[in-house]
């Protein structure tokens, strides 16, 4: 089968071509994207031989357009191209970080193929739009989220489930004193202690708002409403997801800290396939621990359950202002712990309207993202005087 990857310089890009090199009788790589990293997305098309690759940043450049045809593979530029190598595979990894990934995802689940969704803003910016143009489309949607992946596997039938936990390891500074939160740099939220990740993603596990994303992503996956959706803190991060049924059983889905898993998981689907990971050895780890999340330490767990039940495009708000927020932390410009409400501030700002249509959506993002570059700069003069 022919698969694009979405997002192939990312950690999850880099990690779905693990997989894939492992069962090259499977998948053939059709295209590859990246939004401005040329070289290190040519050292992968050197290696993978793809058809095309995407530079989705990036302006037509004959002499780079040259170099990947050396490599056997045509070089593409701009967003339009990410739509169409995504439309054209019979299979689509998508893994690009943010709103960036969010037309290019609608694409593959338009095309009705097989897709494969790391990007969780595709369904927290427009769950209802992609949930629907995937069914009309009968596409296959896989989560690739090691969480949703979980319950996935885990899932029977609706009507027998009481409720879904997705698990959290609480980030690097789940026991930091609270007063201690506003001087941490960016790299230290980047040190996530059991899983590699991008420096974005990084960022929301430290402040929990992945998990509130999470949240929003599962109730359109699984069609639940919010209140069976719970969120524990999981500090060994070896239990993904648990689904419980109204008898009483939970089912719980076990392994490792390694997104080759859930990545092995979907592209094999419904056999098994080898992943690479590390086999786990329950005897070594000796315990399991789990408790709630802390609201005070996390708030921006309350403010997207909050954008969920809000609706429409309040869920688009939330994203592109916690955007904006981690861009500025990771910039400098912003101190960590007024992530949360620079993003509460935008969210009563900037009105929520109907989420009908992409046009509606993307309007409702780049309102978000003016609101909360106007919110940060009203924050940092307060902070200044």
């Amino acid at each position: 089968m022919n698969l694009t990857v979405l997002g192939a310089t990312g950690s999850v890009g880099k990690s779905t071509l693990d997989v894939v090199s492992r069962h090259p009788e499977r998948y053939r790589i059709f295209a590859l994207t990246a939004h401005s990293a040329d070289e290190a997305l040519l050292a992968l098309c050197e290696r993978h031989k793809p058809a095309y690759a995407v530079l989705s940043g990036a302006q037509e450049d004959k002499s780079l357009r040259k170099r990947f045809a050396t490599a056997g593979t045509e070089l593409l530029c701009g967003r339009q191209a990410l739509e169409q190598v995504a439309a054209a595979a019979e299979v689509v990894m998508a893994a690009i970080v943010g709103a960036a990934g969010l037309a290019a995802t609608l694409a593959a689940a338009r095309a009705g193929g097989r897709v494969l969704v790391a990007n969780k803003e595709a369904l927290v910016m427009a769950g209802p739009l992609f949930t629907r143009v995937a069914r009309e489309a009968r596409a296959e949607v896989l989560p690739i989220d090691s969480e949703h992946n979980a319950v996935f596997q885990c899932f029977s039938e609706k009507r027998f489930v009481r409720k879904i936990t997705l698990t959290a390891s609480g980030g690097p500074f789940r026991t930091l004193p609270l007063e201690k939160l506003a001087t941490v740099t960016p790299d230290q939220a980047c040190a996530h202690p059991n899983w590699v990740m991008g420096r974005k993603i990084s960022v929301d596990s430290a402040t929990m708002m992945n998990k509130g994303l999470e949240v929003i992503e599962a109730r359109w996956l699984f069609d639940l409403d919010p209140a069976r959706i719970e969120v524990l803190i999981h500090p060994q991060s070896i239990v993904h997801s648990l689904v419980e049924y109204v008898d009483g059983s939970v089912i719980a889905q076990l392994s490792n800290p390694d997104m080759r898993v859930p990545i092995a998981h979907a592209l094999g689907f419904p056999e098994r396939i080898e992943s690479g990971a590390r086999p786990l050895d329950l005897a070594a780890l000796k315990s399991l621990a789990f408790e709630r999340p802390d609201p005070v330490r996390f708030p921006c767990l309350r403010l997207a359950y909050e954008a969920l039940q809000a609706g429409g495009t309040a869920p688009a708000i939330l994203n592109a202002a916690n955007e904006v927020a981690v861009d500025a932390f990771l910039g400098g410009r912003l101190p960590f712990s007024a992530i949360p409400g620079l993003i509460e501030d935008t969210l009563a700002a900037v009105p929520a309207s109907a989420a009908d249509g992409l046009e509606g959506i993307l309007a409702a993002d780049e309102a978000a993202r003016r609101g909360a570059m106007s919110s940060m700069a009203r924050l940092l003069g307060r902070a200044a005087a």
